[in-house]
């Protein structure tokens, strides 16, 4: 019986050869853990479900310099952490220049209903993830939510171990600080209603 990696490695080969159906089936294998870091990533749910559309897109294109000696997974988060940069770099020009705009006074303005229904979906925690920096957001994603190895996350990212493992402690050390802190407020609060 084949392992999943020789799986993969198969339907790879085959898709290069012109089957169709077998880039389907590395689709289906692959969506979930793609759409689930690109979503966590991304806040806006439909811009998620195009970019996921653009992942495979690039990965379907770039798959004729897939090294096979490389695990696929690890190689296909990469094509996504690689489109995910792409399009917040897109979205940081867009900003700015709806900012120049705005500041031409041509009656622009902009829709916060996107963001006030993504901050009430989300949890606590999923909203103190959020508020980290995008590198410590990128290493918590992909090692909590998609379980990838340190070693794995660092060949993702293309940065050294050493790097991927001070992200994942920053990030955690942050996530701590902020519940320490949330905690604090929350005691005060009560207190303060308490002695009332």
């Amino acid at each position: 019986m084949m392992s999943e990696a020789e799986k993969y490695i198969k339907l790879v080969e085959l898709t290069r050869a012109g089957d169709y159906e077998a880039y389907g089936e590395l689709y289906e294998l692959t969506v979930m853990d793609v759409y689930r870091t690109v979503r966590f990533l991304i806040h806006d749910s439909s811009d998620g479900e195009d970019l996921v559309q653009e992942i495979y897109i690039q990965a379907y294109r770039s798959l004729e310099r897939y090294d096979s000696e490389r695990a696929f997974r690890p190689w296909l988060m990469g094509v996504t952490m690689r489109q995910v940069r792409s399009y917040r770099r897109r979205r940081l020009t867009q900003f700015r220049f709806s900012k120049r705009m705005e500041k031409s006074d041509t009656g622009l303005e902009y829709d916060f209903s996107g963001d006030l229904i993504n901050k009430l979906a989300n949890r606590p925690l999923l909203e103190q993830v959020h508020r980290l920096p995008y590198k410590l957001q990128q290493a918590i994603t992909l090692h909590y939510l998609n379980e990838y190895t340190q070693e794995e996350i660092s060949c993702i990212l293309e940065i050294p171990l050493g790097t991927v493992k001070s992200r994942i402690h920053a990030a955690l050390t942050k996530l701590r600080q902020n519940q320490k802190l949330n905690l604090g407020i929350r005691g005060k609060v009560e207190d303060l209603h308490e002695s009332r």
